[in-house]
């Protein structure tokens, strides 16, 4: 099992080192820095969702639990790079929810061919900071199952 995905629920599981991960934000969680897990609502919330999206996970036993921050934007999802609209020279690359090691040397190469006033090579700017003032979430057509 390298990586399931509930999309309606939003949890995510990978096997590692014989144990299953699993992660969820809940609805009630406040943004920022509550660092606290909450076996309680583990097994109150999580559980039997889990045991529903695959009932033999019914027979696990829970070892342990951890709290922490995940880095993704609430408007889509989605990395902000690029130069900030009313703030010459501030330039952010952030938001990447994990991905950003792995997408690293595009966006690095992308924001230093922006400073230095080249053309990019690679078109990135789809992914413009500003589009969190205009609301202009980026919808992936790969997600889309019927």
């Amino acid at each position: 099992m390298p990586w399931l995905w509930d999309i309606k629920k939003g949890r995510f599981t990978t096997e590692t080192g014989g144990l299953i991960l699993v992660g969820k934000s809940m609805d009630d969680d406040s943004i920022g820095f509550d660092f606290r897990w909450d076996d309680k609502r583990f097994y109150e919330l999580l559980w039997p969702e889990l045991a529903e999206f695959v009932p033999a996970f019914d027979t696990l036993k829970l070892m342990r639990g951890w709290a922490g921050l995940y880095a993704v934007s609430m408007l889509d999802d989605n990395a902000f790079i690029g130069e900030w609209f009313d703030l010459k020279n501030y330039y952010l690359a952030n938001g990447f929810s994990g991905h950003g090691l792995q997408q690293a040397p595009a966006v690095g190469r992308y924001l230093s061919e922006l400073i230095l006033g080249l053309p990019p090579k690679l078109d990135l700017s789809i992914f413009k900071p500003d589009r969190i003032i205009d609301g202009d979430a980026i919808r992936e057509d790969a997600w889309a199952i019927k």
